[in-house]
């Protein structure tokens, strides 16, 4: 049986933050988000704003839970309202700017992300 990699494996590779995260989530469970979405999320949207990481996660919640047209309902907002408030509980911020000063290193960021992910999709 396989190792399971965690996602901020591919982030040592040379992924950033984000696509780490879409990568990880399709090897684990055999989706085909494309991972060039996550390509100008990293680094807080390459301005120190929201992780990349956290957005990541946010666009793969749209996409399990999101909905196709506006007479659904919107389904994802209260999932990705969950994963920020479990960031920002945990590392008092979500914007990568604030988390690089805090000595928050993006591999635990990545990892942090990518399990809470798992766990609110459960």
């Amino acid at each position: 049986m396989d190792k399971k990699i965690k996602a901020s494996e591919y982030n040592e590779k040379g992924y950033n933050c984000a696509e780490s995260i879409i990568k990880a989530y399709n090897e684990e469970f055999n989706t085909d988000i494309p991972v060039s979405l996550g390509s100008g999320l990293g680094a807080g949207l390459t301005v120190g704003s929201i992780c990349g990481a956290v957005n990541a996660a946010s666009l793969i919640i749209g996409y399990t839970k999101g909905r196709n047209d506006e007479t659904e309902m919107n389904n994802a907002r209260a999932y990705t309202k969950k994963l920020m408030s479990q960031v920002k509980e945990k590392y008092n911020s979500d914007l990568c700017r604030d988390l690089k000063r805090n000595k928050v290193s993006c591999k635990e960021i990545i990892d942090f992300s990518y399990e809470n992910l798992k766990e609110i999709l459960k």
